[in-house]
């Protein structure tokens, strides 16, 4: 069966190293992991072959442009794009891609989004969390929104770091490395991302780009948990908000990391298997591991495809 997998990573380890950014979150990673995101060849390929994959969709990993303010976020994201597609370039029925973006400067990250999908072929853009403490819908960000219509291609929202507020008044004061931990992949990231998605919603931001398309990974980032209660308290409200209506017309989630059936149940009630969409989260996650949770996963063949491929496949308009 044909597998495509959205959260993949990669970094170019020169540019970071160029750059100065995040060399100590970079350095603290384990040495296999940081060999896994250098490498956009045999390696990667060989996790994928054994695992199954038949196409990662990859993704520059944070640190990265958002970092950076003007013409070096520019160069920074333009030369993480050119890099990536060169290796989609030379595994074009491998690998395919998602644009990475410099967020500070918007009108450039809207000409860099059209570039890398009209010139390089790729399939959508993937940002890291918020951007100097700012989510998707301040108005600062509409002219990506506006080209990610425009082009018809999604936007991933990927968790990251907490800004620095958050971060004390949520996550400071606890042993060790555990408040760290627990602001990322432990609980702050994924709490923070379907914010993000609640947060666009409530500012009437589908309403200003009815066309706008969003991936989230994780098993949807709490949102499947969440949405009814969410709903519910909305819908109460004087002027009510189809929240639910709106979040599951223009949200796809994806399994990245997630390979229990609790939370994948969870997602499937609330998203149907039309709107899940197989994922690793590689390096970070072990490709086999998300393959065989794949395969044993109680469903039917025809909504194991849809999770497997058909449904990325028609989003991101890849060849089959």
């Amino acid at each position: 069966m044909r597998v495509v997998t959205l959260e993949e990573h990669f970094v170019v380890p020169s540019l970071i190293q160029k750059s100065g950014i995040g060399a100590g979150f970079a350095n603290s990673l384990d040495p296999q992991i940081r060999s896994a995101l250098g490498d956009l060849g045999e390696k990667r390929l060989g996790a994928m072959d054994d695992a199954d994959i038949t196409v990662q969709v990859l993704s520059a990993a944070a640190p990265g442009a958002d970092l950076l303010d003007g013409p070096a976020g520019v160069e920074f994201a333009s030369s993480t794009n050119d890099a990536l597609a060169e290796a989609v370039r030379q595994h074009p029925l491998r690998f395919a891609g998602f644009a990475h973006l410099p967020m500070r400067s918007p009108e450039a990250a809207a000409d860099e989004l059209e570039r890398a999908v009209s010139r390089l072929g790729f399939r959508g853009a993937l940002i890291n969390g918020t951007t100097q403490g700012l989510f998707l819908d301040d108005e600062r960000f509409a002219p990506i929104l506006a080209r990610t219509e425009k082009l018809d291609v999604p936007i991933y929202i990927h968790p990251a770091l907490p800004p620095e507020s958050v971060r004390k008044a949520y996550y400071d004061r606890l042993p060790g490395n555990r408040g760290f931990l627990l602001s990322m992949a432990g609980f702050g990231w994924h709490v923070e991302v379907g914010l993000h998605v609640l947060r666009m919603v409530l500012a009437g931001t589908f309403e200003r780009h009815p066309g706008l398309k969003v991936v989230i990974g994780h098993m949807g980032e709490t949102l499947p948990f969440m949405l009814d209660r969410a709903e519910q308290v909305f819908q109460g409200q004087a002027r009510p908000v189809a929240l639910k209506e709106t979040i599951l017309k223009h949200v796809w989630l994806t399994t990245s990391g997630f390979f229990t059936l609790p939370p994948f149940l969870n997602a499937l009630l609330t998203f149907g298997a039309e709107r899940i969409l197989f994922s690793v989260d590689y390096p970070f996650s072990a490709p086999r591991e998300g393959r065989d949770f794949l395969k044993a996963l109680p469903l039917s063949e025809s909504d194991r495809e849809k999770i497997a491929h058909r449904s990325a496949d028609q989003l991101l308009r890849l060849r089959s």
